[in-house]
């Protein structure tokens, strides 16, 4: 051992000799001296970090040995069933309440609407007439074919609407007019129901996916994450049921309210735009909610009673029907609105004579052409 250590500097100062190094006595010992630290040095590091990037999975390891098992179990599909099943919204506390504003439910309705230009184009009720030949749309083709074409929407009433005498035409020409909004956000409704039900039935959501949620639960006034209330607000509005109540609320167009603030439904404000009633008392501070266009007050209609608490038995009513055959009926539902107008149940039994009068019921069957292919797929 002692001859192989010899050997070994021996070689080192001959190295060391070529590289032009002088060499004295007692030199030799010092290299030896310095590399036998270095190698410990060297060992002592080793251990070190082996010690430290080991002792973690050893400790899993003995964990896992000593300790017992731990069960996870899967459980989205058994609450995605459960979410389907509901058929009841979570009772909200009176905190939970406060944290819900008319703002945080109608603001996107504004911003929705706010690249139509002010000075939309008010159609005659001759042109419209006109328009509606020239596209062969009519309501009993409509009946026939229970397709329509989604470029017949109309933004504005015409102002002529009062003129026509003949009631039949009038409610007719009425109808052709608020139909393909009525369906439009109908299938806008449709299409987030039916991505709810991706989103839910997955085991993991993208950061988009829980944006989107974040979105649809404030719209719709629900503040505890609780996805059976938002399937069951996410929901249409038969089509028979909401031209009822737009012909009811409006006299069939002809109201002050619908001409001059596009308010097909009658929704009352007590903060926002709209227009005072004239048989109001000077000392009241609501108005009729005032629109853009038709179209917002529709959508707004819809939201009302999608996220309202008077209308909470109508849409446990709705969940009812959609879960038994997926139809909903109009004439059912509509008792469950006794507290959309001060006269109660009185306003239901009308709306259900004006739906039966003008078999609205054959409306709610009826699809838009798709214009697109979201909605090629419903289709």
């Amino acid at each position: 051992m002692a001859a192989k250590k010899k050997l070994y500097v021996s070689r080192i100062k001959k190295i060391l000799l070529k590289k032009g190094y002088k060499i004295y006595k007692g030199q030799t010992k010092s290299i030896h001296k310095d590399l036998k630290s270095f190698y410990y040095t060297t060992i002592a590091g080793i251990f070190l970090v082996s010690f430290f990037s080991l002792t973690p999975k050893a400790l899993l390891f003995t964990s896992k040995i000593f300790s017992d098992p731990v069960i996870v179990e899967n459980t989205s599909k058994m609450d995605f069933e459960k979410i389907l099943n509901g058929k009841k919204e979570l009772n909200l506390k009176s905190e939970e309440k406060e944290k819900i504003s008319f703002e945080d439910m109608y603001s996107d309705i504004e911003k929705d609407f706010d690249d139509f230009p002010s000075d939309i184009v008010r159609f005659s009720a001759p042109t419209l007439n006109q328009l509606f030949k020239d596209t062969k749309y009519s309501l009993k083709e409509v009946r026939k074919t229970k397709l329509v074409n989604p470029g017949n929407s109309i933004n504005l009433l015409p102002k002529e609407i009062k003129q026509i005498e003949n009631t039949k035409k009038r409610k007719e020409f009425f109808i052709r007019i608020v139909l393909p909004l009525i369906l439009e956000e109908n299938y806008l409704i449709r299409l987030d129901r039916k991505k709810l039900f991706v989103i839910l039935n997955k085991n993991n959501n993208t950061e988009s996916e829980q944006k989107w949620l974040k979105s649809k639960f404030k719209k719709y006034g629900v503040v505890n994450r609780d996805f059976t209330t938002l399937k069951m607000r996410m929901d249409e509005i038969p089509v028979s049921l909401a031209i009822a109540q737009a012909a009811k609320e409006t006299g069939w167009g002809t109201s002050r309210f619908a001409l001059e603030g596009n308010a097909l439904f009658g929704q009352w404000t007590w903060s926002g735009e709209g227009i005072k009633p004239a048989s109001a008392d000077s000392d009241s501070k609501h108005k009729v909610m005032k629109f853009k266009v038709l179209q917002a007050s529709v959508r707004a209609y819809q939201r009302n009673l999608n996220t309202h608490s008077s209308y909470r038995k109508f849409r446990e009513a709705r969940a009812i029907q959609r879960d038994n055959d997926g139809k909903l009926n109009s004439l059912e539902l509509v008792k469950y609105l006794d507290k959309y107008a001060e006269t109660g149940k009185e306003y239901t039994v009308v709306l259900k004579k004006i739906i039966k009068q003008n078999s609205l019921t054959d409306f709610d069957g009826v699809k838009l052409l798709p214009s697109s292919e979201k909605l090629k797929k419903l289709i």
